[in-house]
């Protein structure tokens, strides 16, 4: 167990992080955004960033993975062959990186697509294809389309291309960061930097813009939900406040499309083709043309002939009817954003501009609720489907050289710490801390003799361990034994420029060390957050009252052990009810410190009357024991 020191914190120079990685500079630094539903891919040229077409004229590719008994497809053919091979065709697996199989947003996911995800060996979820049975993790999914989006340009610039800017959900956790890196890592392209995709935003919509001001980002996908506050002045884009969902975009609203056209199909004809993999494929296709579609008309019809060897699909569907249905959706989007303006203590006055992001801010309704939300028309001069790649550029062409007046500042969405003696959290980097940042704090042991220590990494806004977030864990093994409070034990927590987080522990005067890269296994959704937020304010007082609990409690843990001692010590000079007392006040104290763990104890003046009480019994037994050693010893010299 650890007990706490002191605390340093410094933040690591962005000169310093540039001129580290200047050294890697060879070729053209790419940026891509690796969508859920489409990816895109841009570089900086002359002094504009720009996208760069597939082999098809299209600005955007199709993030979709097919396998045949012959090949790999990857982009537009893959979707092309997509209703045949539907058990092999991989789409959306980006909601899939470093989730665990066990994910209820997993087991949702299940349901709704027609391939296989199953169980890999480490529980987390996996891909597996039904030609071969070879099983793929999302990681190895993603890597084919970044190598698409490494070919892609490599067609376009005629050279080779071996490093990259990636974006990333804002809202990702460090597991689903690092399986992006690996992800680059497996095509042989080396992701310099992960960014947040609406802070990427940010960067194309304010380079070479004059006014310097705050916006918020909105940014709705294909597969992800986030919103960003910054505030940009003179080339600096600093990140106030950030929240999100992962688990919420494009494919939330096909799914209910698909619902309906079953219900409909169902309530005309009286057949069920919810099991039907082949029907459902060619369904889910119609479905996603019609939510396009009716970002620009006001009705659409769904016609799908021979969807059954004799029956046909012929259905009309209107935007409010999609508004109708969708409206929930919608309307998960309204709570992280005021969320993250409580934040970053800002009101909608204080919001210059909102910017739209992704696909789904094309939809009408999207657009109305978020005008209605921040009291103000949002601004729809960056294209939403290349907002994301064109930012990432930029910030490849800053990681390069090619631009040196611009800094990118981010921040951590919630507090990161560790447990300490008792189950005590201890806070290390506070939510909303800019990243990158590097946090060193000193603690000691708080027993004797301890020649380990388990270093518990928590995520969360509360006071005791048991009510945060666990995500990751290590042991510092093979110390000198020594008496409690002696050893110096520096644990440094660090959180990259791509968000992702390494804790070291290291005893200063042996220089044993361990450490760890932080990997949880699921994502936060804005609920989640909001939730540990909101849990954090209403206990706080609750939280301040247990605390002090727990640390009096910790505390008379030692009390315990020094009575423990006196009693072995001097048990043999004590009167029979001087010794009875003792030990009767010991085992009261130590019931009552384990009602205190327990929370059964809400009182803390129980346990400082039963301290009081051993402190007085032992001094008394101890005084007199001592008073008897001397009488006896005296007796016998004389």
């Amino acid at each position: 167990m650890l007990s706490s020191r002191w605390c340093s914190c410094k933040k690591q120079s962005p000169s310093r992080q540039v001129g580290q990685l200047l050294r890697y500079m060879s070729s053209k630094v790419i940026g891509i955004d690796l969508g859920t539903t489409n990816s895109a891919v841009a570089v900086f040229e002359g002094k504009e960033p720009k996208i760069l077409e597939n082999e098809e004229g299209k600005r955007t590719t199709p993030s979709i993975v097919a396998f045949t008994p012959e090949t790999v497809l990857v982009g537009e053919p893959a979707k092309r062959q997509s209703i045949l091979n539907y058990q092999n065709t991989f789409y959306a697996t980006k909601r899939l990186i470093g989730r665990k199989y066990s994910d209820p947003e997993v087991q949702r996911d299940i349901s709704n697509v027609p391939y296989s995800i199953i169980e890999h060996e480490n529980g987390d979820a996996w891909l597996q294809n039904m030609h071969s049975g070879q099983k793929y993790s999302p990681s190895q999914i993603g890597s084919l389309i970044l190598g698409k989006m490494k070919e892609i340009a490599e067609l376009n610039l005629s050279q080779s291309i071996s490093q990259a800017v990636v974006t990333v959900p804002a809202y990702f956790n460090d597991s689903q960061r690092q399986a992006t890196k690996i992800a680059g890592d497996l095509v042989g392209l080396k992701v310099l930097r992960v960014i947040n995709e609406p802070t990427a935003a940010s960067l194309a919509y304010g380079l070479n813009r004059k006014n310097d001001g705050i916006i918020a980002v909105y940014d709705l996908g294909g597969g992800t939900f986030d919103i960003s506050i910054l505030d940009i002045e003179a080339g600096v884009f600093e990140v106030i406040a950030t929240n999100g969902d992962t688990h919420l975009g494009g494919e939330d609203f096909d799914h209910l499309l698909v619902d309906y056209i079953l219900q409909q199909f169902q309530s005309q004809t009286g057949q069920d083709l919810s099991t039907d993999r082949l029907a459902l494929q060619r369904i889910r296709q119609a479905a996603e043309k019609a939510k396009i579609d009716l970002s620009t008309v006001k009705t659409t019809t769904i016609e799908l002939p021979f969807i059954t060897k004799t029956q046909h699909i012929n259905l009309e569907l209107t935007e409010d009817q999609l508004d109708e249905m969708s409206l929930h959706l919608i309307n998960r989007t309204v709570q992280p954003v005021k969320k993250c303006l409580r934040d970053a203590d800002l009101t909608n006055s204080d919001i210059d501009e909102v910017i739209l992001v992704g696909g789904m801010t094309r939809m009408p309704k999207i657009r109305k609720v978020v005008e209605e939300t921040f009291g103000k028309k949002p601004n729809t001069s960056v294209n939403p489907d290349e907002a994301v790649a064109l930012g990432a550029a930029i910030q490849g062409a800053v990681l390069s050289g090619e631009i040196k007046d611009v800094l990118l500042l981010d921040v951590t969405p919630l507090t990161l710490g560790i447990e300490t003696f008792g189950g005590i959290f201890s806070p290390l980097i506070p939510r909303n801390t800019k990243v990158p940042c590097k946090v060193q704090q000193m603690y000691s042991t708080a027993v004797d003799g301890q020649n380990s220590i388990e270093v518990n990494v928590y995520q969360g806004e509360r006071s005791l361990v048991r009510d945060n977030k666990m995500i990751g864990q290590f042991k510092l093994s093979d110390l000198e034994p020594q008496p409690k409070g002696v050893p110096q034990i520096k644990v440094s927590f660090e959180i990259d420029a791509d968000g992702i987080i390494k804790v070291n522990a290291k005893e200063t005067t042996t220089n044993q060390d361990a450490s760890i890269t932080v990997s949880g296994s699921t994502g936060l959704t804005s609920e989640e957050v909001e939730r540990i937020v909101a849990e954090s304010k209403s206990n706080s007082e609750t939280d301040r009252i247990r605390k002090e609990i727990y640390t009096k409690a910790n505390n008379l843990e030692l009390l315990l052990f020094d009575c423990d001692n006196a009693l072995s010590q001097w048990g043999g000079y004590m009167d029979d009810s001087d010794r009875q007392e003792l030990t009767k006040r010991i085992s009261d104290l130590r019931e009552v410190i384990r009602q205190a763990r327990d929370e059964k104890l809400e009182d803390i003046s129980v346990l400082e009357s039963s301290q009081q009480l051993l402190q007085t019994e032992t001094l008394k037994a101890v005084g007199k024991a001592a008073q008897k050693m001397r009488t006896l010893s005296k007796n016998k010299n004389d």
